[in-house]
């Protein structure tokens, strides 16, 4: 085999390792772990949106109401004037994110 196809066999075997190991890390769209920020020094908490739960989370301003089901997440019952954050709905897709200005809380899917 010459220098020249062996060199074309390598640049092809790592741009198959690439290619799997991009389509492992992909998550089709869907997130499976939400991302709470909140408070002053900043709190993060981690959600895992493969487990229906209620979240009550105290930021010190307001306790704001997470409700998690079928993969997705929604403020819900919000004790803000403005009820702002729970127009945004259930939040599912990767990128997706809310955000409940009064807590100064906001909410992402990873």
């Amino acid at each position: 085999m010459t220098d020249k196809k062996k060199n074309l066999l390598f640049i092809a075997v790592i741009l198959a390792v690439a290619a799997v190991l991009w389509l492992a890390t992909r998550t089709g769209g869907t997130g499976h772990t939400a991302v709470l920020r909140y408070g002053d020094p900043q709190v993060e908490q981690r959600i895992d949106l493969r487990r229906n739960a209620d979240y009550d989370v105290d930021t010190g301003l307001y306790t704001i109401h997470l409700h998690v089901e079928n993969g997705g997440i929604a403020f819900v019952d919000s004790p803000c004037p403005d009820h702002t954050c729970e127009r945004f709905g259930v939040l599912k897709n990767e990128g997706d994110w809310a955000a409940c200005m009064p807590a100064q809380a906001s909410l992402t899917v990873e």
